[in-house]
């Protein structure tokens, strides 16, 4: 344990905390298995986080060291979160689990419906199998989660009514439906709409209701999603001042549910996860694909596309080209054809992704192509003039062999080999090493548990 992180405490509480965290590193080192596991996702989450001391996250540092760590994680395609969170909770690449965006390609235009609900998933999830071994879970903010076969589930959620507040939202969707009011009642007290429009406060109070959720019922498997990480890093980038206190908050977050396993006497039973969707890319142009198909005449510069053949559906780092028509193969001839006629300055702003590579990856099954950012570049769903432009901030959504959209993994307490570290991992691989924690059967039709990461179990 690192000298300097408890080094305000009394010298009493310094000797506990040093005798606490060699008991831990005993069971990181065990091989016993855990009763309860605890799955952290910080949206936007990067490996230097943990591997740069520089940045202030003294909780995940301390848990990287004495537990296990990746040096990266590679993502799905597209490297966004809906696609990522449900290859999380499954072990399946997005063509099998049928999560392909965050939103949904609309043919008659978008909506700003998203992927909330769990009955759009195709394969099991972790939380599918907790249930069928007769044990627990809990959730809170998770995507994909409504509906979900949770115990205690405050899921992601929000209303396109413009009448439904955000947290009118939630409680709507929240089971048991008492359980968003006990939380607010029992841990994180009262908070408005414009409360949780603070990304910085929504972590704080998602990490306190986290938090009551592990004490209060200890699930064996408890899902957590932090927001304020990837929000301002879209805003100003990779670094940037809020980025550093987003950074802070969620580390709060983290340490506030170890607290909460402390309290409740499990922490020498308990396996933390806390790990990421995505990266992020800093970007200085925007890329608007559709007006070039506006101006070939292949849909219409109005929100349904009016009468259309091809749209590209935007992700971020990228775009996937629809079809109105799936047989119309003579729109992708005359797609790439307009690629092919670009500028060279345009055409260097990115990359065709073809159906093989997608194939490869596990991306969605019925684009024939699609786009993927060069870094400094995103892409916008624009299909008005002009097609490129100057832009600032970040974002994700790339393909995910660009190392700046890889995400981070660190694996501390009960099951973990103390000091390991691999080189790469998949985020497929979470929900296999999970279900091995647990020991509960579950089949990963995508994904292998790194066994370096695990202790040698008895």
């Amino acid at each position: 344990m690192r000298r300097g992180y408890f080094e305000d405490l009394p010298s009493v509480s310094r000797i506990a905390a040093v005798f606490f965290g060699l008991m831990l590193s005993l069971a990181c080192t065990h091989g016993r298995h855990p009763d309860h596991v605890v799955l952290i996702s910080i949206d936007g989450f990067r490996p230097d986080f943990y591997q740069d001391t520089t940045w202030p996250a003294p909780m995940i540092q301390q848990m990287a060291q004495e537990g296990a760590q990746a040096t990266a994680v590679r993502g799905v395609f597209p490297s966004v979160t809906y696609p990522s969170h449900t290859t999380m909770i499954t072990g399946a690449v997005p063509r099998r689990h049928g999560i392909f965006y965050n939103t949904p390609f609309e043919p008659e235009g978008q909506t700003g419906r998203w992927y909330w609900h769990t009955s759009a998933i195709r394969v099991p999830t972790l939380w599918d199998a907790v249930r069928e071994a007769g044990l627990k879970s809990a959730s809170i903010s998770w995507p994909a989660s409504v509906g979900g076969p949770i115990d205690w589930n405050i899921p992601e959620f929000w209303s396109l009514e413009p009448n439904v507040s955000a947290l009118d939202a939630i409680r709507s969707v929240t089971r048991p439906p008492e359980l968003f009011a006990e939380a607010m009642r029992e841990a994180t007290g009262p908070f408005t709409d414009a409360d949780f429009e603070d990304r910085l406060l929504r972590d704080d109070r998602i990490g306190v209701a986290a938090a009551y959720l592990l004490e209060q019922y200890r699930p064996s498997l408890l899902t957590v999603h932090l927001i304020a990480v990837d929000y301002f890093q879209h805003q100003s980038g990779r670094d940037a001042p809020m980025v550093r206190q987003a950074v802070t908050t969620a580390d709060r977050a983290v340490r506030t549910i170890v607290e909460a396993a402390e309290r409740s006497g499990i922490q020498s039973r308990t396996a933390f996860i806390v790990t990421g969707d995505h990266g992020f890319v800093d970007r200085d142009k925007l890329v608007a694909p559709n007006v070039w198909l506006v101006e070939a005449g292949m849909m219409e510069a109005r929100r349904d596309r009016g009468d259309w053949r091809a749209a590209f559906h935007r992700t971020g780092g990228s775009v996937f080209l629809h079809l109105r028509h799936p047989e119309d193969r003579e729109a992708v001839v005359e797609v790439r054809a307009l690629l092919a006629r670009l500028p060279s300055e345009t055409q260097r702003l990115f990359r065709v992704i073809e159906r093989d590579e997608l194939d490869r990856v596990g991306a969605d099954p019925v684009v024939p192509l699609a786009l993927s950012a060069v870094p400094g570049t995103s892409f916008s769903a624009s299909f008005r003039p002009p097609a490129v432009r100057e832009a600032t901030g970040g974002n994700h959504g790339h393909f995910p062999d660009l190392p700046q959209v890889h995400t981070g993994f660190v694996g501390w307490g009960v099951g973990f080999r103390s000091g390991a570290v691999v080189s790469s991992m998949g985020i497929e691989d979470m929900a296999p090493l999970i279900a091995e924690l647990l020991e509960i059967p579950f089949d990963a039709p995508d994904g292998v548990t790194p066994k370096n990461l695990l202790a040698v179990q008895d």
